[in-house]
């Protein structure tokens, strides 16, 4: 028996659909069915969705569950952390010590603006609650982002620069 199970994923966030295909080949019989995966906002890497008796059928047996596994597309900026998202700011050493404002563009197209005016360390991290992903079995709470950064230092410092460094870092 062959048996195509066609799958119609659906995320409410994105509204876009994905179609997939699963063949499995036993004898003679082909039956097609359509199986709707509606994606919850939220939901993780290894999240099961079980279709019982939905698999493989030999005559006389009990049909086997058809099981999908959810999987992750890595993002190019945010990483997932649980519900939380964490990204990372390059920096300048000049915006470490004197201020920077986190432009971000968030996964459901929305700008955030973030102002840091405190020093920035290299372990400091900035969390903007609620801005994290949603969490799958209470739809209305989201995780945190953790703004993290790496600082660049300059490369050179002229003798007169180093000095100016000096003198303003050790006035304080």
């Amino acid at each position: 028996m062959t048996k195509e199970v066609f799958l119609k994923m659906m995320s409410k966030e994105a509204e876009k659909e994905a179609l997939g295909k699963v063949n499995v080949r036993e004898k003679s019989i082909l039956v097609k069915e359509i199986l709707i995966i509606d994606v919850k906002p939220g939901w993780k890497k290894g999240t099961k969705i079980t279709f019982p008796e939905r698999g493989n059928e030999l005559p006389g047996v009990i049909p086997s569950d058809l099981v999908f596994i959810i999987d992750e597309k890595p993002h190019p900026f945010f990483t997932r952390d649980g519900n939380d998202l964490d990204v990372t700011q390059k920096i300048s050493l000049a915006e470490a010590l004197t201020g920077y404002t986190v432009h971000l563009s968030t996964l459901d197209a929305r700008n955030l603006t973030i102002p840091i005016n405190s020093i920035i360390s290299p372990i400091y991290e900035e969390v903007v609650e609620g801005e994290g992903m949603p969490i799958s079995r209470e739809p209305a709470r989201t995780g945190n982002l953790r703004v993290k950064f790496k600082i660049y230092f300059p490369t050179r410092l002229t003798s007169d620069q180093k000095t100016g460094m000096k003198r303003l870092l050790t006035s304080s």
